[in-house]
């Protein structure tokens, strides 16, 4: 058969459902073989850019590897972005690309790029295939590298004459991957350390990272908070991997995290780090960050462990594996007589949430909150639906104000940030998980830059849910300027509020969905329950919300995590027993 064969019969043997791609001239002779399949669907996106975040939101949404396609050239490099993405937030995902003909490689051929180099930093491991006989254990192996130990962005560039030559197939094939062992399974002088600290520490914290939802962990996350009684945060990536109403859960740690969830890090004599990476978000100014904290740290990649804050406790594992054997070493401790009361630590908490809690002013000139739009629209669609957000300000209402029950209901840009991310991986999502309910939340910033993607869902069939919180600007950058910039905006007001343009309805029903427009709190319920009556086509919400709401709690960038403002010119007051 033709490599263009293999390739295909290689995707269906490795139980691909759905690819998200674009032809164009080098990945051509893929879309021949592709066009008879019975087993693979692929999806025609409207930008590449589309397709790798569609792939992506297909991965969090199943758990599955998700699989783009792109040719040559300019197709390859608009795939850089959510290759970025995925590789930031550890998302199992393989890109497959079209490239020049061997013989014309390095010669500025007619879209040619160096994608194998140009994704080196962002990729878990990339190829360029030589061969069409090594095109099926290639793709296994990126398959294998995508899915297992920390999951990442692997790249499979496959030049236009390998494609089109002629080749052998056979199944399964043997992979090549001598150096690549992933450490499952922890070490056991570790854990007993770890748990002995546990049962001793008076304010402990278990600081939950995305890991432990890429690890399938969350009912073990449960038995281990249960059985010690610790408070639990999660972070941005790891909303859903513990109950938001379950009593331990002390909120989202960071930037825009909890007061509570904040001060348990930073009043913490110790720190349990469960696939969680330290980041800059969490720990504000990292000199200052958790001062009298010890540290034990588990992650699947050894490379995390000690980045950026010193680990007392270095534990090399996947999630799974390390809390199950956290549940028997502290079972052990507690049996043994050695468990330290905090009460105290729980008093103290319970008393920040008393008094910081989350919420909103109402705005004075009437307009809709946006934090009122988002947390209604998480009470009526419920934990059992998914998620997804763009990047900015709506994206920290949607984290903050959405109560997440179950794992792989939240799906955002976390790392990277990338605006536009939400309608193509809630497309995704929806292709990977048809039944269930998915409403993207987006900026109209972030809208505007892929919702072209929203003429795919209508063509296709994928019916997802968009809430525009359409506030006229660059919401979180506006914030920033009225803190920090002395309200000087500059080139943040796109002119959705001023010009309706776009009108987002009539931009809605010009891609072939449904649009709708909700201006005051007394139409907020029925424009909701409107949108979650259709089921055949996407809808479109254009939800007019006011330009001034700003995000709170809030760490500004540089300064430590003591500096958590509540409000605008309020700063949480702790109690000297507090610390």
């Amino acid at each position: 058969m033709s490599g263009a064969s293999a390739l295909v019969r290689s995707l269906e043997e490795l139980g691909v459902d759905v690819v998200f791609g674009i032809p164009g001239g080098a990945i051509l002779p893929a879309y021949d073989p592709l066009f008879d399949s019975q087993k693979v669907r692929h999806i025609l996106v409207r930008h590449e850019q589309g397709a790798g975040h569609a792939a992506t939101g297909y991965a969090q949404a199943t758990g599955r590897v998700g699989v783009c396609m792109a040719t040559s050239g300019p197709g390859a490099t608009n795939l850089v972005t959510p290759i970025a993405d995925a590789y930031m937030d550890s998302v199992p995902m393989v890109a497959i690309t079209g490239q020049v003909a061997k013989s014309s490689i390095g010669t500025d051929a007619f879209q040619e790029a160096d994608i194998q180099g140009i994704t080196l930093p962002i990729t878990k491991h990339n190829y360029l295939v030589q061969s069409g006989e090594e095109l099926p254990r290639i793709l296994a192996e990126a398959f294998h590298l995508a899915s297992t130990g920390r999951p990442g962005p692997v790249l499979v560039d496959i030049p236009k004459d390998v494609l089109v030559g002629q080749t052998t197939f056979s199944w399964p094939p043997t992979l090549e991957l001598p150096g690549y062992h992933p450490t499952l399974h922890p070490h056991g002088k570790q854990i007993r350390e770890a748990a002995r600290m546990l049962a001793s520490a008076k304010r402990p914290v278990l600081y939950v990272g995305g890991g432990v939802l890429k690890a399938g962990a969350s009912a073990s996350l449960r038995k281990l908070a249960e059985l010690t009684g610790v408070p639990v945060v999660t972070t941005l990536m790891a909303r859903g991997a513990f109950p938001d109403s379950h009593p331990q859960h002390v909120g989202m740690p960071g930037m825009h995290g909890t007061v509570s969830a904040v001060y348990s890090l930073q009043r913490a004599d110790l720190i349990v780090a469960l696939g969680a990476r330290f980041d800059d978000r969490v720990t504000g100014k990292l000199d200052s960050f958790a001062p009298n904290a010890a540290i034990v740290h588990a992650d699947i990649d050894p490379a995390e462990i000690g980045k950026n804050r010193v680990a007392d406790v270095p534990i090399v594992g996947d999630a799974r594996y390390v809390i199950d054997e956290l549940i028997t070493a502290v079972g052990a401790e507690y049996a043994a007589g050695h468990k330290a009361d905090i009460g105290d630590w729980w008093s103290q908490l319970n008393d920040l949430r008393e008094r910081y809690p989350l919420g909103w002013e109402e705005p004075a000139d009437g307009t809709l909150a946006p934090q009122q739009v988002i947390q209604r629209l998480g009470q009526i669609a419920g934990p059992d639906a998914i998620y997804v957000a763009g990047v900015g300000q709506h994206q920290m209402w949607a984290a903050q104000f959405i109560s997440y029950e179950n794992p792989a209901t939240w799906l955002n840009s976390g790392g990277l940030g990338t605006m536009g991310y939400a309608v193509p991986a809630a497309m995704g999502a929806k292709a990977g998980a048809p039944d269930k309910m998915v409403w993207a939340i987006d900026g109209d910033g972030c809208f505007q830059m892929t919702n072209q993607e929203l003429a795919t869902c209508a063509l296709e069939g994928i019916p997802i849910k968009v809430a525009v919180i359409n506030n006229g600007n660059l919401g979180m950058v506006r914030q920033w300027q009225t803190l920090f910039y002395d309200e000087r905006y500059s080139n943040t007001d796109l002119g959705t509020h001023k010009h309706r343009i776009p009108d987002f309805v009539k931009l809605a029903e010009a891609l072939g969905c449904v649009g709708l427009r909700c201006e005051t709190a007394a139409d907020l319920d029925n424009t909701i329950a409107a949108a979650m009556a259709v089921t055949d086509q996407p809808v479109v919400i254009d939800f007019v919300v006011g330009k001034d709401a700003m995000v709170w709690p809030m760490v500004a960038a540089g300064t430590g995590n003591d500096e958590i403002m509540f409000a605008r010119g309020v700063r949480p007051h702790f109690d000297e027993d507090d610390i």
